[in-house]
């Protein structure tokens, strides 16, 4: 199982993880992003993995517990 944490305080809102992939991540009503689903999903495992990557400001954190 894998689970995201992402780091509100570093967020600068430019809602990559949210468009690549929503299953896990959104912008919530203060425009900084979140974690919608700890638990990320087998079948976007991989996608979730790419958020981790492509933050710009290394806020997020995509790991096997």
């Amino acid at each position: 199982m894998m689970i995201a944490k992402l780091d509100r305080d570093g967020c600068i809102s430019c809602g990559l993880c949210a468009e690549t992939c929503p299953e896990v991540f959104r912008m919530a009503d203060d425009g900084i992003a979140e974690v919608w689903q700890e638990e990320v999903p087998k079948d976007v495992e991989d996608r979730a993995l790419e958020c981790q990557e492509i933050c710009p400001v290394s806020v997020i954190t995509v790991e096997e517990v």
